[in-house]
Parts: structure tokens; sequence; C-alpha cells
């Protein structure tokens, strides 16, 4: 069998998901272009059939609510498909070089790190509301912390001298080792305090 090689550089053959609740979430199929252009749209459970590799690339041009706050879904925000493919691509060329490991198998354990276990959700009961721990679904794991890491990647970016591919590696690396100077890790942190408090 043909091991095909993410952007034809990095096997995904050897990369292992550690955490048992997020093997079903993440897809690490081989591939040689990470990108399937919607095809999967129209399915249920869409998002788990693309690679984790497009989940980011999406998640890099919409990054999603910054609390109730609207303004980082569009405008700057939105982009070319293939200019979006070219910065993951060289994001995972920086964290090879500075790691010497598949960049694949980072971005994974980064993201395991990063994605919160609890949350909270606000219940209403006699008039009043109350906030209560949940736990956090898988695929909202993901979610929350893809968007945590595009998120910080962007803020670190927008405006400023370090590009957007350096600003997504440096964030990745961080998540990877539980830095909590990555806005994904100190999200996460902070979610599970709050949820901690609220039991």
């Amino acid at each position: 069998m043909i091991d095909m090689k993410w952007f034809n550089k990095w096997s995904v053959s050897i990369v292992k998901v550690e955490d048992p609740g997020l093997k079903r979430y993440i897809d690490l199929k081989p591939t040689l272009v990470v990108r399937s252009f919607g095809r999967n749209a129209n399915q249920r459970f869409s998002k788990s059939k693309s690679t984790i590799v497009e989940r980011l690339m999406n998640k890099l041009m919409v990054t999603g609510h910054k609390g109730k706050k609207h303004k980082t879904t569009s405008g700057h925000m939105t982009g070319k498909g293939f200019h979006v493919y070219k910065t993951v691509e060289k994001s995972l060329e920086i964290i090879e070089k500075e790691t010497k490991q598949n960049p694949v198998q980072i971005l994974v354990k980064a993201i395991e790190n990063a994605a919160p276990r609890e949350e909270i959700t606000t219940i209403e009961y006699g008039g009043a509301r109350y906030p209560q721990a949940v736990d956090c679904a898988p695929q909202r794991r993901i979610d929350i912390a893809l968007r945590q890491m595009t998120q910080g990647a962007h803020a670190k970016s927008f405006g400023k001298k370090k590009g957007i591919a350096e600003a997504l590696a440096e964030e990745i690396m961080k998540a990877y080792n539980i830095d909590q100077s990555s806005q994904a890790i100190s999200k996460k942190l902070e979610l599970e305090r709050q949820a901690d408090s609220s039991r």
C-alpha cells in the first residue's frame, strides 16, 4: 500500500491520537491534498470526515466569535483557500525545523493539550440563573482548541511584523509544550477553573 503523505512531505501513518475521547474526531486519513473542497458538507458529522489540518485551515479563514462579539467572523478574516493552504504548510515546516519531529504529531498533541474537558452553561431555575459545570463534547473540544489557536495566532500577527505562519507555528508549539502564554492553553485552564467553581 502506498503511504500518501500530507503536502507530499509528512507521513500520517505513524501519528497517534492518545486521547481516547478524541480518536474518532481527529481524521488522519492519508491524502496528498488535505482539502476536500466541501465534498462532505451534506453528510451528518461532516466535520469528522475532514482531515484535522483542513479543519485548521477552515478555522483560519473564519476564526469564529470572540465571546459575544461577532467582529472576528468576517472582513479580513475570510480569504482564499489556497492562501490558507500555503500558510498552514509553512507553519508545519517551521514546526518541523524547530522541533525536528513530525509536525502533524505535534499538531495532534497540541489539540489534545488545548481541548477543554469541562465548561459552564447557564441554567434557569425559579427565575434565577446559575452557572452549571458540564462535560464538553469531543467535537466541541476540538472546535474550541482550533478556534483559540487561530484567534491567538491572528492576534499576534495582525498589524505586527510577525507573519501569520510564524504566529500559528508558535501557538501550536506552545500548546504542545503546555505553555500558559498560549491563548489555547490559558483559555482551557480558565474554562476548567470556572467549571470547577460551578459544581
